[in-house]
């Protein structure tokens, strides 16, 4: 099984090398995997290496209270991050709070050894989905403390098959398992594997630490002060748009909104824009503006979200009219109810959200408009919700601090 497997990631190699002709995102992980042994080299030598691995974006943010945690705990170890997926290693290739960023090489028995010979790692941490075989046997051989953290699994993948076995005996290379919750320890016990705790997902703590360290948006806090209701809208998309910008063109004159668009391109503002039927202006335009008096706050620049959740009462999350929604826990964080579109199912938070009365999936405008007018009726309804979101990310906390007390215990043994 290992030969065929070895030589399907191999196949998968070349056909990404033939990509790269004419796919940018094959080109990315091509040549960034030629450069891989370069970038290890600043390592040699070093006797103090924690490597952390993440497929993508995504990932990293659960990786990354982890690694804020170590460089201030322990700020003289190296810290490798590595990443399969371009789309996270083109973002975060100058991370500062690392050593070495660089792309997770193909997962054969050859590229293990000499990765693994590099850097000599006295830990490694890979997060949620990462489970590599070849490399786990090779650390396994090295006795290297490996790690499995935010780590989720469910019933329909490989290790829980009948043909799974040579799958499920990877895992074996895992000293501890991290998981974000019971039924992925449920999983772990069926096949076996006990050396696990449910120590929840350390997103939490990362939207937590974001939320500290956000500081004020004199703009916002300008357009939503004496709204009845501000709704916010974070990374929508024009299923979400058409929604929202049909219910603010009639709602009355004290409710306004927040709308932060997945695209700020300005062709896609100007969509948004030309719908409205109310007083709008752009964010960066905002000391041009008739801010007090507009009813409809476009926010066309990145990296303000998280921050602006802070001045709504009621929180819209995009994309569950598409492939699915984005972020719900940097608004639930602030302790406001959190409404989103149908294709949520997938996302665990979610759906403890709606578990909790803190989250709401809506299937049309008709769901929205009457929930919300619920809200702009009663505050005590709506703060109910927004306290039942805000206690979910509290009581979701925490797993950071036991994931460092833990792993770096065990791997210093």
């Amino acid at each position: 099984m290992r030969l065929l497997y070895t030589f399907g990631i191999q196949f998968f190699s070349f056909l990404v090398a033939v990509a790269a002709r004419f796919n940018e995102k094959a080109r990315l992980l091509h040549r960034g995997r030629k450069e891989v042994w370069e970038k290890l080299a600043q390592l040699k030598n070093e006797t103090s290496v924690v490597w952390v691995h993440s497929a993508s974006l995504g990932e990293f943010e659960q990786g990354r209270p982890i690694i804020e945690a170590l460089r201030k705990k322990a700020p003289h170890k190296k810290i490798l991050l590595t990443f399969f997926s371009p789309s996270g290693y083109e973002v975060r290739k100058n991370y500062d709070l690392v050593d070495v960023v660089c792309y997770l090489p193909a997962d054969t028995p050859r590229n293990a050894r000499r990765f693994l010979e590099s850097i000599r790692p006295e830990a490694a941490l890979f997060v949620k989905y990462e489970f590599w075989p070849n490399f786990f046997k090779e650390m396994n051989v090295r006795q290297v403390p490996l790690f499995s953290i935010s780590s989720i699994f469910r019933e329909n993948q490989l290790f829980f098959k009948w043909y799974g076995g040579w799958f499920r005996k990877a895992l074996g290379a895992v000293d501890r398992f991290y998981v974000q919750d019971s039924v992925s320890g449920d999983l772990l016990k069926r096949i076996g594997v006990e050396n696990f705790v449910v120590a929840g997902d350390t997103r939490f703590d990362r939207v937590t630490a974001i939320v500290e360290a956000a500081t004020e948006v004199p703009a916002a806090a300008r357009f939503a002060e004496g709204a009845d209701l501000v709704v916010v809208a974070g990374s929508s998309w024009a299923p979400d748009e058409d929604i929202l910008v049909r219910y603010v063109n009639q709602a009355p004159q004290g409710v306004k909104m927040i709308i932060a668009p997945h695209e700020v391109h300005a062709a896609h503002i100007d969509e948004i824009i030309q719908k409205l039927k109310v007083p709008a202006f752009r964010f960066t335009q905002s000391e041009k503006a008739d801010v007090e008096g507009s009813r409809v706050m476009i926010v066309d620049t990145i990296g303000l979200l998280s921050a602006i959740y802070r001045y709504g009462q009621v929180a819209w999350i995009g994309g569950g009219f598409g492939k699915g929604i984005h972020n719900t826990l940097e608004a639930a964080t602030y302790g406001i109810p959190v409404l989103f579109g149908p294709r949520f199912h997938k996302f665990k938070e979610a759906r403890d959200l709606i578990d909790w009365g803190g989250g709401f999936s809506m299937d049309n405008y008709e769901d929205f408009f009457t929930l919300l007018e619920k809200f702009r009726a009663s505050e005590q309804v709506r703060t109910e919700a927004g306290n039942a979101a805000g206690a979910y990310v509290k009581s979701m906390c925490g797993a950071t601090q036991r994931i460092m007390e833990e792993v770096f215990q065990l791997a210093n043994k």
